[in-house]
Order: structure tokens, then C-alpha cells, then sequence
């Protein structure tokens, strides 16, 4: 489990083909590896994935061919975001997240609005109806508070600290971005359709 407050920005710095997808090995940027062993989970830009060897500064995941195929973001060379796992003993800042991507979706625009930029990104349908207006969104695995929804595209309110500690700063309209709806959304649905059985 994460809680989408992003921890440092690093960088993939190879993205090299492997059995059944690919091996990325990701610059850690600030993020404190010293308490992370081979086996433990971290978020990049929202997809969970397990460290499989570990440097000073760097880790190395592997990455299925279904997950590339339904994320973005993992080019050589591209800025991500990212987080260790949450432990019992940590503040929950931001809302319980997976990080098992729904979905990619587009950005519509990227305006500023005094020091802060409104952010609207087209998601697919499949999961729209999942999104809430004052409910939670992962976007990149950044956690944010949704604040309009139109249809299937949706807005968000960036602030300067989130601009300046996540990859989020470098959006434009056209770019894709990974979306986890809130796990709540889901779990609802679910007992709905039970219920009415």
C-alpha cells in the first residue's frame, strides 16, 4: 500500500528488454534506500513494482508486458515519482493507494491559476464513473483531491510544493498519465452489486 505523497523524483536510467517485458534501473534521485531489501515494493509514477537488486543509488525492477501495456511513463530517460511502501507506523497524508494503475489518461490542460496550475485530464470511460467531485485521485502517483468532473475528464488544483517535489511541473496538454481511482469507489461498487442480487 501507498499513500500517493510522492517521496523523491529519480529517473530511468536504462530500460532494457528482459523474458517477458522489460528490467528497468531507476536513479533513486533523494529516496533513501537504505532500509529497502530486494523483495520491497516502491511506487514509480503509481505502478507498484519490487526492487530486484538495489545500489547506493539506484534499483532495478522487471516489468511484465501487461503492465507496459497499460501504464505510461517508463522510457529511458523519463522523470518518475516516487514512494516506498507505507508501514503501520506512517502518517497516512494523502489516501490509501495500490499502486495497481486503471488506467492512462490524457491531459486536456495544464493552465496557471496565480502561483498554483488547474490540471483537467481526460480518463477513460472504463473508470470515469469512479471519479467524484471533493473524492481521491492518483495521478502519476501523486495523491489529489478532485474538484470538478465533467463527463469523463476531470480537474485538480496544483500547488507550488506538489509542482516542485513531483514530475507533475512538466505535464502538457496531450501527455499521458497513469489514474488509480480511490480503492472506496471500487469496494462500493461492489457491495452495490451484491446487494442487488
Amino acid at each position: 500500500m501507498f499513500t500517493g505523497i510522492v517521496a523523491a523524483v529519480g529517473r530511468i536510467e536504462n530500460n532494457a528488454p528482459a523474458p517477458g517485458g522489460v528490467r528497468l534501473r531507476i536513479a533513486a534521485g533523494g529516496l533513501d534506500l537504505s532500509d529497502v531489501a530486494v523483495g520491497d515494493s516502491i511506487a514509480v509514477s503509481g505502478v507498484c513494482l519490487t526492487a530486484v537488486a538495489l545500489g547506493r543509488n539506484h534499483f532495478e525492477a522487471e516489468v511484465s508486458q501487461a503492465t507496459l501495456d497499460t501504464v505510461a511513463g517508463f522510457a529511458q530517460g523519463a522523470a518518475v515519482n516516487l514512494e516506498k511502501a507505507l508501514r503501520l507506523a506512517d502518517r497516512l497524508g494523502g489516501h490509501l493507494m495500490t499502486g495497481h494503475v486503471d488506467g492512462v489518461g490524457m491531459v486536456k490542460n495544464f493552465d496557471p491559476v496565480g502561483d498554483n496550475r488547474r490540471l483537467v485530464i481526460d480518463a477513460p470511460q472504463a473508470i470515469a464513473r469512479y471519479i467524484a467531485r471533493k473524492g481521491s485521485i492518483t495521478v502519476d502517483g501523486v495523491s489529489l483531491t478532485v474538484n470538478a468532473v465533467d463527463g469523463n475528464a476531470f480537474e485538480v488544483n496544483l500547488i507550488p510544493h506538489t509542482l516542485a517535489s513531483t514530475t507533475l511541473q512538466h505535464l502538457k496538454p496531450g501527455a499521458r498519465v497513469n489514474l488509480e481511482v480511490d480503492l472506496l469507489a471500487r469496494y462500493i461498487e461492489r457491495l452495490s452489486e451484491s446487494n442487488h442480487k
